[in-house]
């Protein structure tokens, strides 16, 4: 069975995103669309002149109507995060952006599962609900699926221990107000605040962890990239790259991945991440996971600054 992945905007992070599924044999046949259709000819031909090393796919730039038959479409067009700009100070640009894509894309991929990516992506998902007449289960956003990256590869060097033995979430808005709620999160089974007490060399951990450094890492990365490089795109390709391969397995699989809130928590008509389950068809339903009264607060914190930015947005 063929699988058609659609990628529209042929920047930074969706000519990464099409190398890499390329590079991993995630898609079968993927389609590159660009405002600007020199780039988007650019990128495609590029790697498609690497792909005979590579699984068997068909890359190549085209039109909205290229995108018939979808089985996912990422979206990834909008203006970049400049230098010392939050992602919510994006919004309105990129939500005009997003509102004039909805109905050319939807018309063709009506089926497709769509996943978000452009920032801020919480504001984006929530709009593409609401303008784009698709069901809420075909639309993801990526949400903090790479902040909980950031904490898993930040605790693994942390522990010096296997990425895949650490546990641990990254809750709330992709920003500014993101949390990780330390109470769920385990290493090897082990609450992470007594995993060192667990270790027979107890000079393996020196010095103590602490909750608001690692926070502060997470959420400060991705600017700390920008002003370095001028641009954050290979951890995002690869975090995007692996909701597809989620996707396309079929196994249901709980991610943090930014979907319409519905009472859980007590949060309604917001996006924002927490634990979804991805599957075939999507959104496959929620974890509401046993969070702490603190942590509870922490999310209604992101929601309420979430939702005070769509209340300035015109939609």
């Amino acid at each position: 069975m063929g699988k058609k992945v659609t990628i529209i905007g042929a920047g930074s992070v969706g000519s990464t995103i099409a190398y890499t599924m390329a590079v991993n044999g995630i898609a079968t046949e993927v389609v590159m669309i660009d405002i600007n259709e020199s780039k988007s000819l650019g990128e495609a031909l590029d790697i498609r002149q690497g792909v005979s090393f590579c699984p068997p796919i068909s890359i190549y730039a085209g039109s909205y109507k290229d995108a018939q038959d979808s089985d996912i479409v990422i979206l990834t067009s909008g203006v970049a995060r400049k230098p010392g700009q939050s992602r919510l100070e994006l919004a309105q640009v990129n939500v005009n952006i997003t509102k004039s894509i909805a109905p050319e894309i939807v018309k063709y991929a009506p089926n497709a599962v769509y996943i978000i990516v452009s920032n801020p992506v919480d504001i984006l998902t929530y709009i593409f609900n609401k303008v784009s007449g698709l069901p809420e289960k075909q639309i993801i956003g990526s949400g903090t699926i790479l902040d909980t990256a950031r904490l898993r590869a930040r605790l693994a060097e942390y522990y010096s221990i296997n990425q895949q033995n650490v546990h641990a979430y990254v809750f709330g808005e992709h920003g500014d107000t993101s949390f990780v709620p330390w109470s769920i999160g385990t290493i090897s089974n082990i609450a992470i605040d007594r995993y060192s007490e667990c270790l027979t060399d107890k000079e393996a951990v020196n010095p103590q962890l602490v909750h608001d450094e690692v926070e502060s890492y997470i959420r400060k990365s991705g600017g700390k990239i920008i002003e370095r490089k001028g641009a954050t795109f290979y951890a995002v390709a690869v975090s995007v790259c692996h909701i597809c391969k989620c996707i396309f397995s079929g196994a249901d699989t709980a991610l943090t991945v930014s979907s319409m809130m519905h009472g859980e928590y007590g949060i309604d008509d917001v996006c924002l991440s927490t634990l979804s389950i991805v599957g075939q068809d999507g959104l496959a339903g929620k974890i509401v996971a046993p969070l702490t009264d603190e942590e509870v607060g922490l999310l209604h914190r992101s929601a309420d600054s979430l939702r005070a930015v769509i209340d300035n947005l015109e939609i």
